[in-house]
């Protein structure tokens, strides 16, 4: 065999290997990790995920770079209540965001002193233990290069974990929707989105919010705002499935021994 034929030969393979990659990543699953503190407790900076592409159909947003090569959504199922989604970001569709799907078309949703009411009625909350979370190196990074705050939000979430180092204690509540769906969430502090007027969520849209209720800008909050408002069917990427992976954001690159102390290995496997 020439060179010339064993180049072809691995060209070729290279491209056959893209386009497999390509149609996994469309059809099937991509990762996705988590960059901001919207969806604690659930989710935790530094965590990664697989996103299955296939429970809601496609659109052109379920490709990568979303080419426009068609309209709409094929064999489109709405989201259940409860679901955790990632979706292209309507104020930027080129941000893949995630929330949980909190009401359907149709529905009638409104917080009032941070309880979520769905159709006139108050989704349960119970109170659960307060959260101490250790604050770790992703969190100290993500505060300070979008706010410059403290990674607990506030100094009065901070408290010392007795080893030298910092945790955040935040108020949890147990939320169950009508169709027994049950997460966690958190409920900081008395914030402007605690208490809304009544959204009807259109056809063709889903509402959503993070479970970190005062971190997170979701369909409370309108496009033009920051948030999402009532967020296109079409917009959905995928199902949240799995978490692969998880760090801390301790390791260092030259440091190879650091790859695995950073690893948060109780949150890989949790699925949702």
């Amino acid at each position: 065999m020439t060179d010339k034929s064993e180049t072809r030969d691995f060209l070729g393979f290279l491209v056959k290997l893209a386009l497999i990659v390509v149609v996994i990543r469309s059809l099937l699953v991509s990762p996705f990790n988590i960059p901001s503190e919207s969806m604690q407790p659930r989710l935790l900076i530094g965590d990664y995920l697989l996103v299955s592409k296939w429970p809601y159909g496609y659109s052109r947003y379920s490709l990568p770079f979303h080419p426009k090569l068609f309209e709409g959504r094929l064999f489109a199922t709405l989201p259940e209540r409860g679901d955790v989604v990632v979706f292209a970001a309507p104020r930027d569709p080129d941000e893949d965001w995630i929330k949980r799907v909190i009401g359907l078309p149709g529905d009638y949703i409104q917080v009032r002193d941070g309880v979520v009411y769905l159709n006139g009625q108050p989704v349960p909350r119970k109170r659960l233990d307060d959260l101490i979370l250790p604050v770790t190196a992703n969190m100290i990074a993500a505060t300070q290069a979008e706010r410059g705050i403290s990674p607990c939000f506030r100094p009065d979430f901070e408290e010392s974990d007795g080893k030298g180092g910092k945790v955040c204690r935040y108020a949890r509540y147990r939320e169950t929707l009508p169709n027994g769906k049950s997460y966690e969430v958190l409920d900081l502090i008395d914030g402007p989105a605690d208490n809304t007027g009544v959204f009807v969520v259109p056809k063709g849209h889903v509402f959503v919010m993070g479970d970190n209720r005062d971190r997170s800008a979701d369909s409370r909050i309108a496009v033009e705002n920051g948030g999402v408002g009532a967020l296109p069917v079409d917009h959905l990427i995928g199902k949240a499935m799995v978490s692969f992976f998880s760090t801390d954001g301790s390791a260092k690159p030259l440091l190879p021994w650091t790859w695995f102390t950073a690893a948060r290995a109780q949150r890989i496997g949790e699925g949702f």
